[in-house]
């Protein structure tokens, strides 16, 4: 059997959670882990060998922003997951091409993501794979969509509705962070990309508030507009659908707390003067309110709804597929390190053993989502599927 060299670039909580699937299911020979702290790429390490039962996995000091430190660390190197910021990602993806080494991401910036897309020519030439957008949503969500456009002779509309979410909620935001604080006001702030009415159309995040349910221990929760979480998809269905969209899920009250906290100002990045001092508020905003939301181990759930309608065999019909996943006592990965970190690893072991067209590739095309999803199971994370045809119609 084949075995691979993996690289993790960012060994915080999603990274760890990638390079212990890399290790378990990759065929793994060796399990780079970089990290500018090497303390944390030491840390992961550690867990990752402890939880696998072998030394598989080695720990770097890697400075992101350093390119030729990175190029090094990649070199050799047959796939890896940039589990990095995702203003850093164009940069790591051209230092994947000059290590030739295949890469994904945890993405969740559309912009940054085409620009990865113009690298298209060079990575074939590097004759690598570049695939953004490989977490839970941008990710996960977005393979399960086209999983279940799929079943139908002519799929209409998608929705996605996706949420971390702690076991038990506390005041004032019924919330934990479970990611870089961030990366939950770049999905917060901002405009979001979806398909309506068969057009490409942007609509401000913090918009279109629905209540929906979802089964115990979860029950009723909100649902919002926010970024990044349809990726590229409304470009690539255009034409294809009808609508496409995406909603970030929380409990209630969380929506109309952070909405005026966005309506006044709190999350700008455009400086403001304090005294004789210049502050950005998204800045002071993290800083205050970071550490506030932070827990040693969040005990979370994430939830996961895909709804696609479509014409089916001649009949209006609707496919819902639901994940609800938590965290596990065994690993103490939390339910968004296993679904945000365990699909990325699946792509980039789908990567190294070259069962994905060589390019920057947007993940909707790179991937076989059937695949994709008989992986989920070894993984304990079950889909649940559901279809029914609409009687009226």
């Amino acid at each position: 059997m084949k075995k691979y060299t993996y690289a993790v670039l960012g060994a915080g909580l999603q990274g760890s959670a990638s390079a212990f699937d890399m290790a378990r299911f990759g065929d793994a020979n060796e399990v780079r882990l970089g990290d500018i702290s090497l303390t944390v790429a030491k840390a992961a390490a550690a867990k990752v060998n402890r939880l696998v039962g072998r030394r598989v996995a080695r720990a770097f000091r890697v400075d992101v922003a350093n390119d030729r430190a990175v190029r090094k660390f990649l070199t050799g190197v047959d796939s890896f997951l940039s589990a990095v910021p995702y203003y850093y990602n164009v940069r790591v993806a051209k230092a994947a091409i000059a290590a030739k080494a295949n890469m994904c991401d945890l993405g969740g910036n559309t912009d940054v993501v085409f620009q990865q897309l113009k690298l298209n020519g060079a990575a074939k030439k590097a004759g690598i794979t570049i695939v953004p957008d490989c977490g839970l949503c941008p990710g996960m969500g977005n393979t399960l969509a086209v999983y279940g456009m799929e079943h139908f002779d002519r799929p209409r509309t998608v929705r996605v509705r996706v949420g971390g979410l702690p076991q038990e909620p506390h005041p004032p935001l019924n919330y934990f962070l479970f990611f870089n604080i961030a990366g939950l006001t770049n999905e917060y702030f901002g405009k979001a990309y979806v398909l309506r009415n068969g057009k490409v159309t942007t609509i401000d995040t913090f918009s279109e508030l629905e209540m929906l349910e979802f089964p115990s221990p979860v029950g009723l929760c909100e649902a919002f507009v926010t970024t990044g979480g349809t990726s590229t998809c409304p470009w690539t269905f255009q034409g294809k659908l009808d609508e496409y969209e995406e909603k970030t899920v929380r409990y209630p009250g969380h929506y109309g707390k952070f909405k005026t906290m966005l309506d006044l100002g709190l999350l700008d990045e455009k400086p403001v003067r304090v005294g004789k001092t210049k502050v950005i508020p998204r800045e002071v905003f993290h800083a205050v309110v970071g550490p506030q939301l932070t827990v040693d181990e969040p005990r979370d759930v994430v939830v996961l709804r895909v709804i696609v309608d479509g014409v089916k065999a001649g009949r209006e019909g609707r496919l819902i597929l639901e994940i609800m996943d938590f965290f596990d006592e065994k690993t103490r990965f939390t339910a968004m390190q296993r679904t945000t970190g365990y699909p990325a690893a699946i792509v980039a072991e789908m990567m190294a053993r070259g069962e994905v067209a060589k390019g920057a590739v947007r993940l909707e095309t790179a991937i076989d989502a059937r695949t994709f999803v008989k992986t989920l199971p070894l993984r304990d994370i079950r889909l649940q599927e559901r279809f029914e045809y609409n009687l009226s119609a």
